[in-house]
């Protein structure tokens, strides 16, 4: 299943039948169609969440999802309703650490799947079929991103949508817009914002409850990011900072979480699993190359020295000033700001970028001479 327009078709095998992981290896690829795309109940859901239509100009582009990307959408809304039960006495512990989704545990999960998959389409038909669910009693979305420019492209695809989505989604371009929207909501809705808007004012010590419904849902973009932590940072001051994850939840202190992510959630990243709780889909790199969306990946090691170019260090600073103009947090830019320019003195040096770029075309040329392709560099 793919994309399609007026000049162009894409298409992508259907692999499964029930769920993500029913894979047959040894049936015809029709067959798995017929049984897996095509049972009546499947057939239908799809028809009803998993058909966009976008405009390009006078061009309307239809966009159609893949296997990987109805069940993690099936999984997430089902994932999502019971997370969001209005239950009292769910520990803090067991919904945490927990692997399966724990009812009224606010954890609805994380849908890990890799660069290029469509992870944005993933959210916008994930929020079309959880709107509908009585379950959820005509729930409020927010969009969290933590880029402007991300923001901004999310919500295109959103408003491109609002057949599926039944209602035209809001954007937040301040803190204070922000705080209007999610006081005065008292259902449904869609709201994008970045992170950063829930950053507090400078008289207050803790963000204060904007809207306290149980059927709030927060959708996170990359949800793995540093910003969305919970651990305390003792200040210069002796103040105790928290990061935009705590702010976010004392602002909707009964909403549910779930994160969209396009690369794994480390091991010790304690922070990310206790906003949104396990894994409720994974579409990694190796289904990706199985499925021929992405080429396979080989690894080899390279290296460049260091130098160190102090004539560079202003321009640096400049470039460093541009990467970090969304921080809206004048001590969180500042800790930045200061990790970049260590940084990139050190790997943007000029002797440095001259050595790696030849090293890079000098690559490729050897290997255009033995085989025919084309290459890509990703920074």
């Amino acid at each position: 299943m793919g994309s399609l327009t007026a000049n162009q078709e894409r298409f992508m095998p259907w692999r499964t039948i029930k769920h993500e992981d029913d894979k047959p290896k040894l049936t015809w690829q029709l067959e798995t169609l017929v049984r897996g795309f095509f049972d009546r109940e499947l057939f239908l859901d799809y028809i009803r969440y998993f058909v966009l239509f976008e405009s390009d100009g006078e061009t309307i582009i239809k966009k159609i999802a893949g296997y990987h990307q109805f069940h993690a959408v099936r999984e997430a809304v089902k994932a999502t309703v019971i997370a969001a039960q209005e239950i009292e006495g769910v520990t803090e512990k067991r919904a945490t650490y927990a692997n399966e989704v724990v009812p009224g545990s606010k954890k609805a999960g994380v849908v890990w799947h890799t660069q290029g998959s469509g992870k944005s389409i993933s959210m916008c038909c994930y929020a079309g079929k959880l709107l509908q669910q009585p379950a959820m009693n005509n729930p409020t979305l927010i969009v969290v991103t933590d880029r402007n420019d991300l923001d901004g492209q999310l919500f295109a695809t959103f408003s491109n949508a609002i057949e599926l989505l039944k209602q035209t989604p809001v954007q937040a371009h301040n803190r204070d817009e922000l705080r209007q929207l999610l006081a005065e909501r008292e259902s449904g809705g869609i709201i994008f914002t970045s992170v950063q808007k829930f950053a507090l004012l400078d008289d207050e010590n803790s963000h204060p409850i904007l809207n306290d419904r149980h059927n709030i849902v927060v959708i996170s973009d990359e949800a793995h990011r540093s910003q969305y932590g919970l651990k305390a940072v003792l200040t210069a001051d002796g103040q105790y900072k928290f990061g935009y994850a705590k702010h976010m939840r004392d602002a909707l202190p009964f909403a549910s979480f779930i994160g969209f992510t396009g690369t794994p959630i480390s091991q010790e990243d304690k922070d990310t699993r206790a906003v949104f709780g396990g894994y409720v889909s994974i579409y990694d790199i190796q289904d990706a190359v199985d499925d021929g969306a992405t080429v396979p990946i080989y690894y080899e090691s390279r290296l460049a020295k260091l130098e160190l170019n102090v004539d560079e260090i202003e321009a640096l600073s400049d470039q460093v000033d541009e990467v970090i103009e969304d921080e809206e947090d004048i001590d969180q830019r500042e800790k930045t700001k200061g990790e970049w320019s260590r940084l990139e003195k050190l790997v943007g040096a000029t002797p440095r970028l001259q050595q790696v770029a030849a090293d890079l075309v000098d690559h490729f040329e050897a290997r255009t001479a033995i085989m025919d392709g084309k290459a890509m560099i990703v920074g």
